[in-house]
């Protein structure tokens, strides 16, 4: 629902603070230690976030706020979700604690879908069908197994430290196959937000 709202690239930034969250869900619920580092990073990565929301702003019939809204809603419920999940796998496994989380998401997404649309609603093309395969396999379930992997061998934050490349991506991509504007303002604030979740990330 974001992304009807926002381009690939301020979706992409937003939902990249998801490591701030886990931090912060860490310091609040697991009793750490609240760091300077962690104050600063938050500082900075969103006032990187707010110059690409100004930039957006600019845009005609732009719903900038609520966009950003819902993808940070969407990045809080992965933070916990990565912050719950830890020791899971570690009495589970990797591969069944994917398969369960993954089959039981399924189970409420055919519920929400059978609510708001159903099934008389749903016409979709042969070649909408093969891209929606590849997207389920190759973008959603596959990673899924690798995260859950990393998480059980590295840990939540340092999984989402090797997260900072997705953002690159995205934002090459949209530039490229969406042809979404890239400015000097965008520029600047995706260099903060990559700066202050890097800044929390990696240690000496």
């Amino acid at each position: 629902m974001g992304l009807e709202l926002i381009t690939a690239q301020l979706e992409r930034l937003t939902l990249f603070s998801y490591p701030l969250l886990v931090a912060l869900i860490s310091v609040i619920f697991f009793k750490e230690r609240l760091q300077l580092r962690l104050v600063v990073a938050l500082i900075v990565s969103y006032l990187g976030l707010a110059l690409v929301m100004l930039q957006e702003e600019l845009l005609p019939g732009s719903q900038v706020g609520l966009g950003v809204a819902l993808v940070l809603a969407s990045a809080l419920a992965f933070a916990v979700y990565l912050s719950m999940s830890k020791p899971l796998i570690g009495r589970l496994g990797s591969v069944l604690f994917t398969s369960l989380a993954m089959s039981i998401s399924s189970l409420f997404v055919f519920s929400h879908g059978f609510a708001t649309i159903g099934w008389a609603d749903v016409d979709v093309t042969s070649i909408a069908w093969f891209w929606l395969v590849l997207l389920a396999v190759f973008s959603t379930v596959i990673p899924s197994f690798m995260i859950s992997a990393a998480i059980g061998q590295i840990g939540a934050v340092q999984t989402s430290a090797v997260g900072m490349l997705g953002p690159v991506f995205t934002i090459a991509l949209a530039i490229y196959f969406l042809g979404e504007p890239f400015t000097l303002m965008i520029a600047v604030g995706a260099l903060l937000v990559l700066t202050g979740v890097g800044s929390l990330q990696f240690k000496r």
